[in-house]
């Protein structure tokens, strides 16, 4: 009845999973906290250029009060003027690293192609950002606008109120010299945010198509590893004689621990030990016929019953069933298996294959599993 039970079990996916998970969860948290700091630094030099623009605007209404003033007042308006084409100036310093910042972020992108899933969040990304710079420029275009329309008003009223000299005349000349070099300015800043947009959408096509190469020789490994798993698994039934006491469940060799250890103890019995010899034997030359390029690796996971333990070696059935996992790597890996190749594994009684409280299911759920996957 215990062995129809056995059979019936189904196959545990979930560790190699949760494995798997847990390291793309830990890549894609690295690749957010970069991208984070790399958002702030944009954000800070976004917080810069507002400044910048305060200051401007702090002084064309400056400028505007100074060209109100009395004739006499026209060598301070000069004055102005020449503290705004250095601000300008400054503008276009800080245009231009923006611009490199841009640059940066288009050499991260490169480099992180890579990884297709990161990849395909961090142009996510960055079109946000491109859209956000592209509504600051917007902004930025009706602000001038604005100061621009203001200006030409108040210039207006000065032709009107008073009777320009000759200097007066050249400096508003000079005025709407730098406002037209500022509207070029302006018209440079949205020819770089559109090629950056044909740039990012060229990038997301080959993403998609470097996932898609991925995932086909993904599928072309995984396909050559089964080939090389079943080959295993038949070349090492065929050694052990079809006993009845070892079953495969799915990928998976399910061995009872009375077979290789006394009860309470990590220690190979003789028994064991030949049948060790077989499986390193089997695995050597299976391994000698997988490509090096497959990173494959035999598992081997340790289980014991519910029943506490409770000894000065194993203070619980987590010890032991690591103790014993470990055994039989030591044995395997002096029997010429690379250590590299690997894996012991300990689940104590939390991995059951029989939940009931009898003897028939505790000798069900004490046992070693084998198997030959994925690293």
């Amino acid at each position: 009845m215990s062995l129809a039970a056995r059979r019936r079990r189904g196959i545990d996916f979930w560790p190699g999973f949760v494995d798997a998970l847990s390291a793309l969860l830990m890549v894609l948290v690295f690749m957010l906290l970069i991208f984070t700091v790399g958002q702030f630094v944009l954000s800070d030099a976004l917080s810069g250029r507002d400044k910048a623009l305060a200051q401007l605007n702090a002084e064309l209404a400056q400028l505007a009060r100074t060209l109100s003033m009395e004739q006499e007042a026209k060598v301070a308006a000069l004055g102005q003027v020449n503290e705004l084409s250095a601000s300008l100036a400054q503008t276009q310093g800080e245009r231009d690293a923006l611009r490199l910042n841009l640059d940066a972020t288009t050499a991260a992108l490169t480099r992180s192609q890579a990884q297709n899933e990161e990849d395909q969040a961090h142009i996510a990304r960055l079109s946000t950002d491109i859209s956000a710079l592209a509504e600051l420029k917007r902004q930025l275009e009706a602000e001038i606008a604005t100061r621009l329309a203001e200006l030409e008003g108040e210039r207006e009223k000065l032709v009107v109120q008073t009777e320009l000299s000759a200097q007066s005349a050249a400096q508003v000349e000079l005025l709407n010299r730098q406002m037209a070099a500022l509207r070029e300015q302006l018209d440079e800043i949205t020819a770089a945010l559109e090629l950056q947009r044909a740039q990012s959408t060229a990038k997301d096509v080959r993403i998609e198509e470097l996932g898609k190469e991925l995932n086909l020789a993904l599928a072309q490994r995984v396909g050559e590893l089964q080939r090389y798993r079943s080959d295993f698994f038949g070349k090492l039934r065929e050694v052990l004689g079809g006993r009845s006491d070892i079953q495969i469940v799915g990928d998976r060799f399910v061995v009872p621990s009375e077979l290789l250890f006394a009860s309470g103890t990590d220690e190979l019995t003789p028994v064991a030990l030949a049948q060790l010899d077989s499986l390193a034997d089997t695995l050597t030359q299976v391994a000698s016929e997988i490509p090096s390029d497959i990173d494959w690796v035999l598992r081997i996971d340790g289980h014991t019953d519910r029943r506490p333990i409770a000894t000065a070696r194993f203070p619980s059935n987590w010890e032991l069933s690591s103790a014993r996992a470990i055994a039989i790597v030591k044995y395997l890996v002096t029997r010429g298996v690379p250590a590299n190749r690997l894996s012991a594994n300990g689940f104590g009684e939390f991995r059951p294959l029989d939940s009931a409280d009898t003897e028939a299911a505790h000798a069900i759920n004490r046992r070693i599993e084998i198997q030959l996957t994925n690293r």
